[in-house]
């Protein structure tokens, strides 16, 4: 841990006592099968089961692990950007620990790292382990993603990739609390090589992420990189307005044609009931873009660090070297 590392693993760990250990015997066997230096960081990110001491009890075992405890749950974006800030890596590979994104595929990323590659992303060709919901809200989430934004998502490509330096950096510029890091990875840009896997079912525990969680995750990705939710209420409001002006040019002639006709109750409550609640949805496009300005505009950190082992260890180490400095010293001499 004293020598930089090559390799730069970053996991976020939220709740993964069962699973972390399984990790960390397959990730090793890999990382040791190659020619470069690691450095395996887990961020234990506000866990509520003992990841935290599991993670500790795996450093007498590990001495490549670098145990990062985030003061509580920040999310896993901001987990994830704690891990690319705090690596000492020439290459970063960002890896869930649930072992549904193989470690093997890593010796593929090197491959083409070594061709020249600033960024190596794994694409799932098979999402067989999941459900039929996840996957068709997954691909509706991409179709309709990449229709609205700036920059497109590579479908069926999540976190699990290698980045090398330079595309850190390039990331560590973006100054937004609110982050969506699939989107920054793929504006940031840089030249890319996609590996092909298959996904595998989880090892053990279960994963924290729910429907609620998944569609505010949705929100999160297309209020980050797209106005289009706010714009397009600009052609509805049109639309809804030419149908308002052409129904009354009808009734304003009818009438003078055919004379006033008693009001209709049940039509003007639908009418009223449409118009209100198609405002009430503007307002709350609005609104969301709104609450992510106010938020970004308190500026405040992304994440808080409450304990870092390797920040430990060389703070130990260098008291070590001057208690021994003044040991050594003869006040006499």
């Amino acid at each position: 841990m004293t020598n930089t590392p090559t390799i730069s693993i970053v996991c976020p760990c939220y709740n993964e006592e069962q699973v972390v250990g399984l990790f960390m015997e397959r990730i090793s066997a890999v990382l040791d099968s190659t020619s470069y230096s690691y450095e395996i960081i887990l961020i234990n990110d506000g866990s509520k089961d003992n990841t935290l001491a599991t993670l500790k009890a795996l450093q007498s075992q590990y001495d490549t692990i670098r145990v990062v405890n985030l003061s509580r749950n920040f999310g896993k974006e901001a987990a994830l950007t704690a891990g690319l800030d705090l690596a000492r890596g020439e290459v970063m590979i960002p890896i869930d620990a649930d072992l549904q994104d193989p470690p093997e595929l890593i010796h593929d990323f090197l491959k083409e790292w070594e061709k020249g590659f600033d960024v190596v992303v794994a694409k799932r060709v098979d999402r067989s382990t999941d459900s039929w919901a996840k996957k068709l809200t997954a691909e509706l989430f991409y179709k309709f993603h990449n229709a609205v934004a700036q920059v497109e998502i590579p479908e069926n490509v999540g976190d699990f990739r290698l980045i090398n330096r330079r595309v850190v950096k390039a990331i560590q510029l973006l100054p937004e609390n609110q982050r969506f890091m699939k989107g920054i990875f793929s504006w940031v840009g840089f030249k890319t090589s996609v590996v092909e896997y298959k996904r595998e079912a989880r090892e053990a525990g279960e994963t924290s992420f729910n429907g609620w969680k998944l569609w505010n995750f949705a929100l999160d990705g297309i209020t980050s990189f797209s106005t289009a939710p706010l714009r397009v209420w600009l052609y509805i409001g049109s639309f809804i307005s030419a149908l308002a002006f052409t129904y009354g040019s009808f009734t304003i002639v009818k009438t003078l044609i055919y004379g006033i006709d008693a009001p209709g109750y049940a039509s003007l409550i639908t009418v009223m009931l449409f118009l209100g609640g198609v405002q009430l949805i503007g307002i709350g496009v609005m609104g969301e873009y709104i609450g992510r300005l106010y938020m970004e505009s308190k500026r405040r950190p992304t994440y808080i660090v409450e304990e870092d082992s390797y920040i430990q260890q060389s703070e130990n180490k260098h008291s070590g070297e001057i208690t021994n400095s003044g040991e050594n010293h003869d006040p006499s001499a």
